[in-house]
């Protein structure tokens, strides 16, 4: 959270036990604007809803979670579960959205996995791409930043995400021993292709990604399946973070991967701002 909201506030609720020992937590981002407060997901963070202590009753969690919640009289809040974690009882009064995402559940078999991809996913475009291009494992935090700062500049269009900001995300990841940077070069050496994962024991997120506006076909496909083998063993599912949109999704869906369900869950009192928002 430090690294994602670095300048930023934020926060976490906490539920006890009546011993006092903390049986689950909710980290947010919390801000103001115009004497509203609002709680939102923070850049680079696709879930961020409650933790609950194994084995202690979950209902009552939820409740101190929410009325923890409930006292910071907010004109917004907006929180994605993750995946398979579904709103208890107690944020019934909230809106729950349904979103999707694409994972590949178990990515420890990479033979199996790599059979599972498409045949024009394997055939034409990581195996023609593997001929010409080669891993690079050197590429630093601020090497990445500037490639995709650029990557966005070629599209003719702003980074949403500023360079400072990449650079500390990947390097908290990777001094942590949670991160993969990996680039792909071509026989000259030009960079064509890198992408950042996160990851825990659970699971790796596809956060960022850039390619050279002349990448070879199949460079983002390898990338994919070489970060895939490198996670192999260190986590046990893949999330590719998205998307609702059909084409990524169909994307998605050529390397094996399963439309995953997520909860989203919003509460918006104030009805100029609910107005706005729709807008």
């Amino acid at each position: 959270m430090e690294a994602v909201c670095h300048g930023k506030r934020w926060d976490v609720a906490l539920a006890h036990d009546a011993s006092g020992n903390v049986t689950g937590a909710l980290p947010y981002l919390y801000g103001a604007k115009l004497g509203l407060r609002y709680i939102v997901q923070p850049q680079l963070t696709q879930y961020n809803g409650p933790w609950y202590k194994e084995g202690e009753e979950t209902r009552q969690i939820g409740a101190q979670l929410r009325h923890q919640i409930d006292t910071l009289r907010l004109a917004l809040f907006q929180q994605n579960f993750a995946p398979g974690e579904h709103p208890l009882e107690c944020w019934m009064s909230y809106e729950t959205r349904t979103r999707v995402t694409y994972r590949l559940e178990d990515i420890n078999d990479t033979e199996r996995l790599f059979e599972g991809f498409d045949r024009r996913r394997r055939q034409r475009q990581i195996r023609r791409a593997e001929r010409t291009l080669t891993a690079d494992f050197d590429i630093t935090p601020e090497m990445f930043a500037h490639f995709h700062t650029d990557y966005w500049r070629t599209r003719g269009r702003k980074d949403l995400l500023n360079e400072e900001f990449m650079v500390r995300v990947i390097r908290a990841s990777l001094q942590r021993g949670q991160g993969v940077l990996l680039g792909v070069r071509d026989g000259e050496g030009t960079l064509q292709g890198a992408r950042f994962v996160a990851y825990d024991d659970n699971c790796a997120y596809a956060l960022l990604s850039a390619l050279h506006p002349n990448h070879p076909n199949g460079t983002s496909a390898l990338l994919f399946w070489m970060i895939l083998q490198q996670l192999s063993g260190h986590c046990r599912s893949f999330d590719f973070e998205g998307s609702m949109d059909p084409g990524i999704a169909y994307s998605y869906s050529l390397y094996g991967a399963t439309a995953t369900r997520y909860c989203q869950v919003v509460r918006c009192p104030n009805p100029l701002l609910r107005k706005l928002l729709k807008i």
